[in-house]
């Protein structure tokens, strides 16, 4: 089904298939820094939620031009002009994209560069893993601006970096780089190719089963929002279905015969 992607009605993102299934997502709006307009959340929602039905294996999320994402269009939200109840409705949408991103069940890796920030660190942190490059800056420079994150931060960016680093990063515009944003958490992998990097990973991921990849990009985000009782349930619920998949059967029976792979490291 994946050469259907062809068919989606879409301007502000190009998408693109290989053969083992992954998908390349690119936001096409390099000369605004890809500024996340209302019609690109809606090609968000619309692609995001038909490529897992679709038979994607994973997906990498990348950028035209020199910047991955520059956040919220603040010139289209200037000169809409918004009452309180439509930007509400508005970030109700950036929800609804990011939502399907996360729990959607295929991996998503995001090939970071340039700035990541605002709204475009809402939406890399939607993503399963990210990859900077050295030019690769994150910030979340609501306070400077008079504004307040409506497209998640409060739910993924404090948990990938906490509360209080959040919180200084809208109040002061502090900037996060290289080394330093890997430390925090604000992505797994810097390189020097983030591009690369993500396909490679992406092509990893594409090797798993599928069912093993949607129980890692959909339930770990649900249980984190149970009770810890609520969550041991649910992983062994998870656990029981996935750990007794034939496809897990065939690669136990490999690993016991001592012709799979090892885990060692390089």
């Amino acid at each position: 089904m994946l050469e259907n992607i062809a068919n989606f009605d879409i301007e502000n993102l190009t998408l693109s298939a290989d053969e083992s299934g992954i998908v390349q997502v690119v936001l096409s709006r390099a000369k605004k820094r890809n500024a996340l307009n209302a019609q690109t959340i809606e090609e968000l929602i619309e692609v995001f939620s038909k490529l897992p039905r679709m038979g994607a294996r994973a997906i990498v999320l990348r950028a035209e031009g020199d910047h991955f994402c520059a956040g919220l269009d603040l010139i289209e939200h200037h000169n809409e002009q918004r009452r309180p109840e439509e930007f509400m409705h508005i970030c109700l949408r950036w929800h609804e994209a990011f939502n399907k991103m996360e729990y959607g069940g295929v991996p998503i890796i995001a090939a970071l560069k340039g700035a990541v920030v605002g709204g475009g660190l809402e939406l890399a942190s939607s993503a399963h893993v990210r990859v900077a490059d050295q030019t690769t800056y994150f910030a979340l420079p609501e306070g400077q601006r008079g504004l307040f994150t409506g497209g998640g931060a409060t739910i993924r960016v404090a948990d990938l970096v906490g509360k209080a680093r959040m919180i200084d990063m809208m109040l002061t515009g502090r900037v996060y780089k290289q080394q330093e944003a890997v430390d925090v958490g604000l992505c797994q992998y810097l390189v020097e190719d983030s591009e690369d990097t993500a396909m490679k990973v992406a092509r990893a991921a594409a090797e798993n089963p599928a069912l093993s990849n949607f129980a890692i990009c959909s339930a770990i985000s649900h249980m984190q929002n149970m009770s810890a009782l609520d969550a041991a349930y649910s992983e062994a619920v998870v656990a029981g279905i996935v750990n007794t998949q034939p496809e897990s059967n065939a690669r136990l029976e490999a690993f016991a015969n001592k012709s799979a792979p090892r885990t060692r490291p390089t």
